[in-house]
């Protein structure tokens, strides 16, 4: 029984640990998340107060969402709708500050 516990509180022990911090934001959690070698959490981190100094929270929301579906970073970057231009110009620039930043 008290190896059974011991088990247990181990496997709790890791659950805990291995959630991303509360504090993360979406961009750095959509990083984080990524199947990708370059997205170490202080790139990741990185990246994210990049892009609390570049973009809007709703443009974050939607930024976030592109990790897992490049395409509708595609589809925002092709639309003729003035939102969508203004959000990429937003995004190049988030991204070029990144790049210089997090490398």
């Amino acid at each position: 029984m008290k190896r059974i516990f011991t088990a247990l509180l181990c496997a709790g022990t890791f659950t805990v640990m291995a959630p991303l911090p509360a504090q993360a934001g979406l961009i750095e959690r959509a990083c984080r998340q990524a199947d990708r070698t370059a997205a170490t959490p202080s790139k990741c981190s990185c990246i994210q107060q990049v892009a609390n100094a570049s973009l809007t929270r709703s443009e974050r929301k939607k930024v976030a969402r592109w990790f897992d579906d490049p395409h509708q970073a595609q589809v925002v970057r092709q639309s003729s709708q003035r939102g969508d231009e203004q959000l990429w110009l937003r995004y190049k620039a988030f991204g070029q500050r990144a790049a210089r930043s997090c490398s």
